[in-house]
């Protein structure tokens, strides 16, 4: 069976782990966000692909939930004494080895899809890890500042820099109309005897895999083909910051409200058992719908979810 899965995040890292015990090497391909990528200090930082490489790849650090297990951030704290405000995105001192290897070959002119392999590869990651595109994306949220002035802020200069505290009224996706998506995206999706997305933010991680021309319409030719995983459960995120966002992208806080947004390409959604009064909802938008414990508190339960979300279109 050959899997393609539409990926970013914290949920998306767990989630995955379980996916791989059930459709393990390359038969599965990742097709990841890279609009929350950023230039720290002159490095090109890619926190969803890192993200998911370090899950993978079983160097992540579980408890903190994201970065790599056994991090120290010497270098960062160092920064810090001289200025506090220049630390505010906390690069840690193994992950600066992933982010200089990156930024160099992208100034040799290298594709950011072959990076990301070769920082997979050097994880021992068995699946296939692409960028939805090789092309600059990037996300970008329209907010209220407390004095009332409007803001145009990074996502990262949203949520890490500033805590997530401003009243979002907008998302973009820059550079995502011009985008054209990397080598291997829309054949893994046409090639997939399952398309899954996973619990990740609706918004700011799958999202802009969406606005990339061509992949939607990919995704919706295999509706019947297509299952995802609610990452909003009892009305909240698992994790994150979607519900500040949600509400500007006109989407519900609810496994009914992103189900809804995917609708025209989503066959089939996996709620937690919190959500069940969710299935007969969603499957009267002709959504096969089933609920289950999500909560992916270790890979046995991760690989259980994974089960319930194939079984749904298999």
């Amino acid at each position: 069976m050959k899997v393609a899965a539409l990926a970013g995040g914290i949920g998306a890292g767990k989630f995955l782990r379980g996916l791989t015990r059930v459709v393990p090497g390359d038969d599965l391909t990742v097709i990841v966000n890279v609009a929350d990528d950023v230039v720290v200090h002159g490095l090109h930082v890619s926190p969803d692909p890192d993200s998911v490489t370090y899950w993978l790849g079983d160097a992540f650090d579980r408890e903190r939930g994201w970065g790599r297990r056994d991090e120290t951030f010497r270098a960062n704290e160092a920064l810090a004494a001289f200025d506090a405000d220049r630390s505010w995105f906390g690069l840690g001192d193994l992950d600066l080895g992933t982010h200089l290897f990156r930024t160099g070959l992208r100034r040799e002119g290298v594709p950011l899809s072959v990076i990301t392999e070769r920082i997979a590869a050097r994880f021992s990651v068995g699946a296939r890890l692409v960028p939805v595109s090789d092309d600059r994306i990037e996300t970008r949220i329209d907010c209220t500042g407390s004095d009332g002035e409007p803001l145009d802020l990074h996502f990262q200069e949203y949520w890490v820099r500033r805590g997530g505290r401003d009243p979002v009224t907008g998302v973009r996706y820059e550079g995502a109309a011009d985008a054209v998506p990397a080598p291997g995206v829309l054949e893994a999706i046409g090639d997939a005897d399952v398309v899954v997305v996973c619990p990740s933010n609706p918004v700011v991680s799958i999202g802009p895999i969406l606005a990339v021309p061509g992949v939607r319409a990919a995704v919706a030719a295999r509706r019947d083909a297509v299952t995802g995983v609610s990452g909003i459960v009892g009305g909240a995120p698992v994790a994150g910051m979607a519900d500040r966002l949600m509400p500007a992208m006109g989407i519900d806080v609810s496994a009914v409200g992103v189900a809804t947004s995917y609708r025209d390409f989503l066959g089939a959604w996996l709620v937690d058992d919190t959500d069940a009064a969710a299935v007969a909802v969603v499957e009267s938008m002709e959504i096969r719908c089933r609920a289950t414990d999500t909560i992916m508190v270790d890979d046995e339960r991760a690989e259980a979810v994974a089960r319930a979300a194939l079984e749904l279109v298999r």
